[in-house]
């Protein structure tokens, strides 16, 4: 048996509900595809309603035990699991690469990060706090205490399917909520992976429920709709993150909201432009451009437009693309087929209306859904690539001249998650971020994810945040008590 397919085998292909792995109820299974030759790699459970309805059941049973448990009891099972995930790692790294396609070394980089959130959060289950004061008119006292949301449900993306699932599960577990989990469609092993890892860390059955299935709406709509579901976290697009919200309405229940992001990565003629050129690097493509934080459109000083763009473009054409398994690998192919050719059609839309091809601007001629690493310049205010978000390996150039320009191109836009800003000039940085409307900002340095920094955007790119601080507040509730003390 190779490695792929020992890892392969090692992973539960079915439900995860109530601390028992189960097939579906209808029996059905679907097809897990690695992207870069197109082929199936296993099958899981494809979970139907009915399904949903038993997580659900699952994670309410567990919540009152569960807010009980001590938190020194929830601290040491994350522990374990931060510890687990590191131990893990070889194993973890590969079978994310084989549903999801980046190169080994990045999906190791993400079991690093992931794995942070179970630290942090291990950390903040120890600091939920309240408080006590007198009234100002010394008749009676106030005391404040932080209580669990109670049953969450979470969405999880293709894109980072271990992290985006440590970065929701951990504040649940620090907190004492249950949680039932739907992860994507194109990835769902990693998840099923964390969940027996989490089961053999020590995590009691139902706080952790797991659910495959390809009709998302089908399973997510009798979670929503239940009124014992108390929080609804979601990452992934906006148009999808609306309809869920207003899901949420009915049940007027706490949601945070990860959404899409069109990243402006701003160059000032000022700025260290090898800097610069190392932080377009890490910012446009992680992941193979295939992040919400990824540089989309970058507006560069019209002085050093020019320089920048052959800097950027040499790095980038020199990047190797194949299968995330093979050594040497630097960019693995898009998710599937349709993302390849959204990722065409853009750069296609923006040579149409004058924009030039620096570098790449092409699918890959064999199997798999390869897009080469491209940067465009010339690219003209009204190409699709500089408005839409590009989920892909392509940086398009356009230039600015004044501090206000640049300004103003960065935020025509209803996304703000993230902005990326390079320059060597204290009072423009200040301004610069004070006046960009997004919830990050990376200065000087092409990448903001942090465990311990609140992740989160503005406009259209969502509402809460996660991680640092702010983290775990989205999983508790506020309980206020008037104490009448006497006379």
């Amino acid at each position: 048996m190779t490695s792929e397919e020992s890892v392969l085998a090692a992973v539960p292909k079915q439900l995860y509900i109530g601390g028992k792995w189960i097939d579906a109820s209808g029996g059905a299974t679907f097809e897990v595809e690695d992207p870069a030759t197109g082929k199936a790699l296993c099958s899981v459970a494809d979970a139907t309603a009915d399904d949903a309805r038993a997580a659900l059941d699952a994670a309410v049973a567990a919540q009152a035990g569960w807010a009980a448990t001590p938190p020194n009891e929830r601290s040491e099972i994350l522990h374990r699991a931060f510890l687990a995930l590191g131990e893990q790692a070889e194993e973890l790294a590969l079978l994310m690469t084989l549903e999801m396609g980046k190169a080994v070394a990045e999906s190791k980089g993400e079991l690093a990060y992931a794995a942070e959130f179970f630290r942090w959060f291990s950390g903040e289950a120890l600091r939920l706090d309240g408080y006590y004061k007198t009234t100002g008119n010394g008749a009676s006292r106030v005391l404040v205490m932080r209580q669990p949301v109670g049953p969450c449900y979470f969405i999880t993306p293709w894109n980072f399917p271990n992290a985006m699932g440590t970065r929701k599960i951990g504040p649940a577990i620090a907190a004492g909520c249950t949680m039932v989990v739907k992860p994507a469609q194109q990835t769902p092993l990693s998840m099923l992976a964390l969940a027996k890892l989490l089961e053999e860390c020590g995590l009691p059955p139902g706080v952790l429920n797991v659910i495959t299935a390809t009709g998302s709406g089908a399973v997510s709509e009798p979670i929503i709709s239940d009124p014992r579901l108390r929080k609804l976290s979601f990452t992934g697009s906006t148009p999808v993150g609306k309809k869920l919200i207003a899901q949420a309405a009915d049940q007027v229940l706490r949601v945070s909201m990860e959404l899409g992001g069109n990243a402006p990565f701003l160059v000032f003629a000022d700025a260290d432009l090898d800097a610069a050129v190392d932080g377009a690097m890490l910012a446009k493509m992680r992941n193979m451009g295939e992040a919400c934080t990824s540089a989309n459109r970058f507006h560069v000083h019209e002085s050093v437009a020019d320089e920048f763009a052959a800097k950027l473009a040499a790095r980038m054409g020199a990047l190797t693309v194949g299968r995330g398994t093979e050594s040497g690998t630097d960019v693995g192919p898009m998710i599937d087929a349709a993302q390849q050719d959204k990722v065409a059609e853009l750069v296609d839309d923006a040579v149409a209306k004058g924009a030039t091809v620096v570098t790449g601007g092409s699918k890959g001629d064999g199997e798999g859904y390869f897009y080469a690493p491209t940067v465009l310049t010339g690219v003209p205010q009204d190409a699709a690539v500089l408005n839409e978000e590009i989920f892909g390996p392509v940086a398009p150039i356009a230039t600015f001249s004044t501090d206000e320009e640049a300004i103003a191109a960065a935020n025509r836009t209803e996304y703000g998650l993230v902005a990326y800003v390079f320059t060597r000039d204290l009072q423009r940085a200040f301004r610069v971020c004070e006046a960009l409307e997004t919830g990050m900002i990376g200065l000087n340095q092409g990448i903001v994810s942090n465990a311990g920094a609140p992740f989160g955007g503005v406009k259209q790119s969502g509402t809460g945040r996660e991680g640092g601080n702010e983290g775990i507040a989205e999983y508790l509730d506020t309980k206020y008590v008037a104490i009448n003390v006497g006379s």
